[in-house]
């Protein structure tokens, strides 16, 4: 799945990674603290934390930049962060049927979405 999205978008810059599964070259770790750093002028994968600090990151990337961010997130129509940051404000593409995160024999328990802000 990640490597049609980076096909598409060419990320340059990882934010929620850890050594072990980053994306890019350059990445951001929890202990980097991504939401403390500048997204500006990159093209950014996100697949956040999903606890109750995500609409923070929602936020984060609705705020960069010159760049691109494309996030990977569980598709809550319902929140908060959705209607604030999401909803006619940046592209959304409903992702069909469950995705399955590593090596996990297991679909996700919730649906996905791609959004996408174009901060150009």
């Amino acid at each position: 799945f990640y490597d049609k999205v980076n096909g598409e978008f060419r990320f340059t810059l990882d934010v929620a990674a850890t050594k072990e599964n980053t994306k890019c070259i350059r990445y951001f770790t929890e202990t980097i603290d991504a939401l403390c750093k500048s997204w500006d002028n990159e093209i950014v994968w996100c697949n956040p934390p999903y606890g109750r600090a995500l609409g923070k990151w929602v936020k984060k990337a609705s705020e960069a930049v010159g760049g691109v961010v494309v996030m990977l997130i569980p598709a809550r129509t319902d929140t908060r962060y959705f209607h604030d940051y999401i909803y006619d404000k940046a592209e959304i593409r409903f992702i069909k049927g469950r995705l399955k995160f590593g090596d996990s024999k297991n679909s996700a328990p919730f649906p996905s979405m791609l959004v996408i802000f174009r901060n150009l």
